[in-house]
């Protein structure tokens, strides 16, 4: 009886140990290399691991088995898999395919046979102790070597790259490690800079049917530094890759970068992953979390503040954005789209269910692009054209309306009766036949008793529906310094799928839920005032986390945001 008591403690121990910390989502750690290998001391292990989990409570931690050309030995692997298992963990794998990250990230050459065989060996010693592992960042090449260059022949550095890492994919990755362990799960990790993956080998037209699933760099950083990544891709880029096989976006990833400009930016990029409804969040790395443990105790206290109302939040929702794989042009422009207030939802197809779809200069890459325009319009809907789209398929769009975008500039700042700009803006100068299209939007310098202006937001009527003309700036980020009433009725006419917009200034974002539920998230440094437009007839709406009723005066509600805070509403 004693003995069957024990087993049943014992039992009730290792369920708990193991149960989820929150109820709505998965926390893991991932683990370099260069970490794991120092497993191999008991104390080193133990020591810090006391460190990281006093500050955050993980469910999973993934433990890498090579980075630059370290592979982890076969009896370290064994003791650190035990060791987290003894603590309650899940415990996966992880793999880094680089030589020499510090080396400009220097890649495997997937056309070397020597690099090839490395590759396949690692992924087989993976596979032997894990059910599951992920690829980190680096699963692409950049590689120009004498072989790469002969190999490539005729076709270009995409195509080649595209070919080449779908086979590598297959052949030296998960084959190998399916004979190996046929249980197991082999995931790539996408990074975040996805408008530019085909040019480096990164797949997303077969990539996430062929892999086992993926997960999503999620990771904004600084965007002062080299990739000048918004704030806003942390949600759009996870809801991006989830729309391209739903349901097998498996997590994101965020890393310190960005912590020192104040851990609200580290804590903005995990909360903006879990708006974007991922089911896990891994904190990278081991070694970060243990140099600077305040990172830890952010994200815990960000976890326990988002479970609150996550499970309340249904299924994110917002403007269609049509971008065709592996097409560029107008790179990564959503995401400043985002931190104007107009709530992205980018898909790998066009959709024919909507009232509005946004195309940025990325359409050209559909040889059908104008049919379906003409199909949306014919339909009743609208289509809402960039002006680099205008001015990459002229002929396309000329068949709607004749209207150019020339080489010519426009140096404005007054936006008439819609208020001045901050600073002075350089735009494209459209051109368009009077009464055949009609400026919604409209900008000089100056404009108000000045003697000429041109179109920011143009309605080009055709059949059943409207082509608007969105005019972008040269520089992506004067959007922001578009004035108040600008931006509201962007926002007014590209909304027209969603129950919810905001009134007010830039860097202020929206996100939105089917089942009534939406956030508002201030990116500024000092306090904001915002007006969130509503459809239908309520009275009153309630904020989730503070449990407040918010009275609604002709579909308006007044919020006061702080700095890089959020407020979550229900209908």
């Amino acid at each position: 009886m004693k003995k069957i008591m024990l087993s049943l403690l014992c039992l009730s121990f290792f369920i708990q140990a193991g149960a989820q910390h929150y109820k709505n989502f998965k926390v893991s750690v991932y683990t370099r290399a260069y970490e794991v290998e120092k497993m191999k001391d008991s104390h080193w292990l133990d020591s810090t691991w006391r460190i990281i989990s006093a500050q955050v409570q993980p469910d999973k931690i993934y433990l890498e088995t090579h980075r630059d050309l370290l592979i982890v030995p076969d009896a370290t692997l064994r003791k650190a898999i035990r060791f987290f298992r003894e603590k309650g963990l899940e415990v996966g794998g992880g793999i880094t395919y680089t030589i020499d990250e510090s080396n400009s990230f220097e890649t495997f050459c997937y056309t070397n046979p020597e690099h090839r065989k490395k590759v396949q060996e690692i992924a087989e010693h993976t596979a032997r102790y894990f059910d599951d592992f992920i690829l980190d960042d680096f699963f692409f090449t950049s590689c120009k070597c004498p072989l790469c260059i002969e190999a490539k022949g005729s076709m270009s550095w995409t195509e080649y790259r595209l070919k080449l890492m779908t086979e590598a994919g297959k052949s030296l990755v998960l084959e190998p490690a399916r004979k190996v362990n046929p249980n197991v799960r082999v995931i790539i990790k996408y990074p975040n800079w996805y408008d530019h993956f085909q040019g480096l080998g990164f797949d997303l037209e077969h990539g996430p049917y062929l892999f086992d699933g993926l997960w999503t760099g999620t990771e904004t950083r600084d965007p002062s530094f080299a990739q000048h990544l918004q704030n806003y891709l942390s949600y759009n880029v996870f809801r991006y890759l989830d729309n391209l096989r739903p349901g097998y976006n498996f997590g994101g990833w965020v890393d310190s970068g960005g912590s020192h400009m104040g851990l609200y930016r580290y804590a903005e990029q995990l909360w903006l992953t879990l708006f974007a409804k991922a089911p896990e969040i891994t904190l990278f790395a081991y070694n970060q979390l243990l140099n600077q443990p305040e990172l830890g105790k952010t994200a815990s206290e960000t976890f326990l503040l988002t479970d609150q109302f996550l499970g309340e939040l249904g299924k994110p929702e917002g403007i269609a954005s049509y971008k065709p794989f592996h097409a560029t042009g107008e790179d990564f422009l959503q995401n400043y789209l985002g931190m104007i207030g107009l709530p992205m939802d980018m898909l790998p197809y066009f959709p024919t269910d909507k009232k509005v779809v946004l195309l940025t200069e990325q359409a050209k890459s559909d040889p059908f692009i104008a049919n379906k325009i003409r199909e949306q319009l014919l339909r009743g809907g609208d289509v809402v054209v960039t002006t680099g789209l205008v001015k990459a398929i002229p002929d396309q769009i000329a068949s709607v309306a004749e209207v150019r975008c020339s080489d010519l500039k426009a140096l404005i700042d007054d936006f008439g009766w819609n208020g001045k700009s901050t600073r002075q803006l350089l735009i494209p100068q459209v051109h368009y036949l009077t009464n055949d299209s009609w400026e919604i939007v409209s900008a000089g310098n100056p404009l108000t008793n000045g003697v000429t202006g041109y179109p920011i937001l143009l309605r080009c009527q055709f059949a059943k529906g409207n082509m608007y003309v969105l005019t972008i700036p040269d520089n992506f980020a004067d959007l922001y310094a578009f004035p108040d009433k600008a931006l509201n009725m962007i926002r007014f006419f590209m909304s027209r799928d969603l129950d919810i917009r905001i009134e007010g200034p830039s860097m202020v974002g929206l996100f939105v839920y089917d089942n009534g539920t939406f956030i508002v998230e201030s990116f500024l440094d000092e306090p904001v005032s915002v007006q969130v437009v509503l459809s239908g007839e309520q009275e009153k709406i309630t904020e989730l986390i503070e449990n407040k009723a918010y009275s609604v005066e002709s579909n308006k509600i007044s919020i006061t945001m702080e700095p890089h805070t959020f407020k979550v509403f229900k209908k």
